[in-house]
This record gives C-alpha cells, sequence and structure tokens, in this order.
C-alpha cells in the first residue's frame, strides 16, 4: 500500500492505528460502495498529513 500511495510504510502503519485497522486479523478485504468514498479518504488523509495549523474550538 505504501508503494502504491507514495506514503512511507510508517506513514500508512500509523493512520491504520489511528482508524484501528489490522490487516492480518481480516480473511478478506471490502471496499465501501460509497460514491464518495475515494474523495472522503483523500480528504481524510490530507488533513491527516497537513492539519490545519490553529483550529478554532468554540465551548
Amino acid at each position: 500500500m505504501a508503494e502504491k500511495s507514495g506514503l512511507s510504510k510508517s506513514t500508512v502503519g500509523r493512520i491504520w492505528k489511528a482508524f484501528g485497522l489490522k490487516s492480518h486479523l481480516e480473511e478478506g478485504f471490502k471496499l465501501s460502495t460509497d460514491p464518495l468514498f475515494t474523495e472522503k479518504v483523500y480528504d481524510i488523509v490530507g488533513l491527516y498529513l497537513n492539519p490545519p495549523e490553529s483550529v478554532d474550538e468554540k465551548s
């Protein structure tokens, strides 16, 4: 996965860990049928790799 995505193995490992993914425990792999799945993944990974400098948290 790291080679295909252009990310380092450690980055892929951190992303998998952050989402609780454990491929070694799975017998199969299922992709979402959501037509916007790819765009959502890019958005999430993009935020993970380039988090905003500050977040305005309101109480």
